[in-house]
């Protein structure tokens, strides 16, 4: 359904760090961006495909970025483990807490998740969908 996502960051390095530390245990991988006259930018993908990817960016206007509210980006894990490893990476990359790893049973059956804000305050949520299995 989706080509891509963008989130918007102040600290291009520090973004990297936090997203790899969430993002490669749930097994995306960075893939390289390559110049296009664009912002400096980072990119997750899957391993087996070319899109849905997502994307952390310096803002195109070269203003501030800022976390939109009610904004938030979940990614797929492969296993309640996966969730509860990632958020912990994402808390030791400098994250924040919005809601620690556990069953969230009125989403779903088999429903797991954690939810972190990244360094600029984007809202991120891991989650396992067992109801989906």
């Amino acid at each position: 359904m989706f080509s891509h996502v963008h989130l918007g960051t102040r600290d291009l390095p520090r973004a990297e760090a936090f997203y790899d530390a969430i993002l490669l245990p749930i097994g995306l991988q960075r893939r390289q961006v390559i110049p296009d006259g664009g912002p400096d930018c980072a990119c997750w993908i899957a391993p087996d495909r070319a899109l849905p990817r997502f994307y952390i960016t310096m803002p195109f206007n070269k203003k501030a970025a800022s976390a939109g509210n009610g904004t938030m980006v979940a990614f797929l894990a492969p296993n309640p483990a996966a969730v509860d490893q990632a958020y912990h990476a994402g808390i030791a990359a400098g994250g924040s807490d919005e809601g620690p790893p556990g069953e969230r049973l009125h989403y779903g059956k088999g429903y797991y998740g954690a939810y972190l804000r990244d360094p600029d305050g984007n809202k991120v949520h891991i989650v396992h969908r067992g109801d989906m299995a």
